[in-house]
C-alpha cells in the first residue's frame, strides 16, 4: 500500500503506529501489575494489540515504497528505514503479550509465579517497545524536519 486517497501512505499509517505502540504497551503493562484493570481492559487490549500488529508491517512496506524514491538516501533515512525494519516485530511482541494477558485472565488456575513471570514479561516488552517507537520515531522526524 503505497497510498491512501493520492497521498503517501507511510505518514498517515505512522501516526497510528505511534499512538498505537506506546498505548498498547502502557495498557500491558497496567493489565500485568493490577489484575482489576485486566478485568475490564483485557479483551480490549487484545483488539488494539491485534491491530497493531496488523498494521505495522503495512506502514514499514509503505515506507519501503518512499525510500525507493531516493536514489541515494540520506544516512538518516537509512538509519529510520533500519530502525523501523524492527517494528513488525515490536507489533508482534506485543500481541503476544497480549495473549498471555488474556490467558491469564481466562485461566483462573493460574498461580502466583506464572503471573509474575507474565507481568515481568510485559513489562520488559512494553518498555522496549516504547524505547523501539522513539527511537524510530526520532530518526524519521529528523529523516523530516532536519537536525541529523
Amino acid at each position: 500500500m503505497d497510498t491512501i486517497a493520492g497521498l503517501p501512505a507511510h505518514p498517515l499509517l505512522v501516526h497510528a503506529i505511534v499512538v498505537l505502540v506506546p498505548l498498547v504497551a502502557l495498557l500491558e503493562i497496567l493489565c500485568a501489575l493490577w489484575p482489576a484493570a485486566r478485568d475490564r481492559l483485557v479483551w480490549l487490549v487484545l483488539v488494539l494489540a491485534a491491530v497493531t500488529a496488523a498494521l505495522t508491517p503495512l506502514t514499514v512496506e509503505a515506507g519501503e515504497a518512499m525510500y525507493a524514491n531516493f536514489p541515494q538516501p540520506p544516512a538518516v533515512l537509512q538509519e529510520h528505514a533500519e530502525r523501523g525494519n524492527w517494528m513488525p516485530y515490536v507489533g508482534a511482541a506485543l500481541l503476544v503479550i497480549a495473549v498471555l494477558l488474556a490467558l491469564l485472565q481466562w485461566w483462573s488456575g493460574h498461580g502466583r509465579a506464572t503471573a509474575a513471570v507474565v507481568a515481568v514479561l510485559t513489562v520488559a516488552i512494553g518498555l522496549a517497545a516504547i524505547a523501539a517507537v522513539i527511537r524510530v520515531g526520532d530518526s524519521g522526524a529528523r529523516a523530516v524536519w532536519g537536525g541529523g
